[in-house]
């Protein structure tokens, strides 16, 4: 059941375009303070897309986002950043050389107003920063239970976990909206659980408003508080995990049934 709460984000008539390629077309939806928003569709349906468009990572042609009440106009991803957006990505992106302390600092980094000589000498504000942010993060290592691989460097770690240390990085930002493309994507069922039960604690102990794409309709049926679902960039339905199990266009679209 969804939880009441303000609109935080407002998606409004949004068409994006490669050339000649529509990548998304006059598609609407608000997602509200406190909920967990799943966007969902088959492959192609341009659900990163709409990720993309909401951090800044493209720009559409024609419609409007509004964060906060604040209408965007071509926003970028360190922008959108800065205002409390934070994003997991479908392929992981991490410095695998770096360990996941160092990982998960970089997460601070835009919240940081020492100078780069200050950081760089350990000195007066530089060094109150780097206490200040690394104890943010260690809140954030304890509360994904990654203590015993702080000091590993990431590239070493199994798949399920570098996913973890990236949900992680995007956490210590402290975002308002979390966006989290596939998260669960090439888990096996114990890493997905692990992660469920993340994302589940990051909204109800953290009060993190999410919005996920995830293609493990089991997982976004019990993880969401209201869908969207998209289909060749187009908005096909949009409701409870219920009424969308239920709806006939969305079981058509996900069997692959042609309209005549």
């Amino acid at each position: 059941m969804t939880r009441p709460g303000n609109i935080l984000l407002g998606v409004k008539d949004i068409s994006l375009r490669f050339g000649g390629v529509r990548a998304l077309t006059d598609v609407s939806f608000d997602i509200h303070e406190g909920e967990i928003f799943a966007i969902i569709g088959p492959n192609g349906a341009g659900k990163s897309s709409m990720l993309n468009c909401i951090n800044g990572f493209y720009h559409p042609q024609e419609g409007t986002i509004t964060f906060r009440g604040q209408q965007r106009r071509r926003m970028r991803p360190y922008e959108a950043a800065a205002q409390g957006i934070s994003r997991t990505f479908q392929n992981i992106a991490l410095f695998r050389g770096m360990t996941t302390l160092e990982n998960v600092m970089t997460g601070r980094m835009l919240k940081m107003q020492a100078s780069f000589v200050e950081q760089a000498l350990y000195l007066g504000r530089g060094k109150r920063e780097e206490v200040a942010h690394r104890e943010k993060v260690e809140e954030v290592i304890d509360f994904l239970e990654i203590q015993s691989i702080r000091k590993t460097p990431v590239g070493r770690l199994p798949y399920g976990l570098q996913k973890r240390v990236e949900l992680a990085r995007a956490l210590a930002a402290e975002p308002e909206l979390l966006l989290l493309d596939e998260p669960m994507a090439g888990m096996n069922v114990e890493e997905k659980e692990d992660m469920c039960r993340f994302v589940l604690s990051t909204n109800h102990e953290l009060g993190t408003t999410i919005a996920l794409i995830e293609h493990d309709m089991g997982v976004v049926m019990d993880l969401s508080d209201r869908v969207v679902v998209l289909d060749y960039g187009k908005k096909l339905a949009e409701g409870t995990p219920d009424e969308i199990r239920g709806n006939q266009e969305v079981i058509d679209a996900y069997l692959g049934v042609s309209h005549d």
